[in-house]
């Protein structure tokens, strides 16, 4: 059922999200909405207080996919 994006799950860090967003021309509220999250969830995952789990990871990674935004598939280097 949702094997195809089990594989393709890509770690999102808060440079990723942000750019993501930016790259969508979304404001944080708007993005939010678009998910059914709260506009604070987005901000704690873009100033890295948190970072997308499970269902809402697999979200963004649709949400990029389906875009054409292009990042990176392995874990951010910091």
């Amino acid at each position: 059922m949702n094997k195809s994006y089990n594989a393709k799950r890509k770690h999102w860090d808060s440079q990723r999200i942000q750019a993501l967003r930016q790259h969508l021309g979304l404001t944080q509220r708007q993005l939010a909405e678009r998910m059914g999250t709260r506009q604070q969830t987005i901000s704690e995952w873009e100033t890295g207080l948190y970072q997308p789990r499970g269902a809402s990871s697999t979200l963004l990674s649709i949400i990029a996919e389906q875009s054409k935004f292009k990042y990176d598939a392995g874990p951010s280097k910091k």
